[in-house]
């Protein structure tokens, strides 16, 4: 059962209005729930998990990969 976060709303605009939107904060708080929830909406998004080391390499050359992804939603 998915429990409705307080920051919803905010993170839905910051996606509509910025191309790139990063979620952070500290460990254990729900941030890959509410990202994945607010995913399900834009089937054709990126998700980058920067704990998992391939993720992490593809922006080695942010520019580059941010660039490639241009027409995707990337969280």
């Amino acid at each position: 059962m998915y429990i409705h976060r307080f920051l919803e709303p905010s993170v839905l605009k910051a996606i509509q209005n910025f191309p790139v939107t990063a979620v952070t904060g500290p460990r254990q708080c729900g941030k890959s729930t509410l990202v994945k929830h607010l995913l399900e909406a834009y089937p054709e998004s990126i998700y980058l998990d920067l704990e998992r080391p391939s993720d992490l390499r593809k922006l080695e050359d942010a520019e580059w990969f941010l660039t490639s992804q241009k027409e995707k939603l990337t969280l």
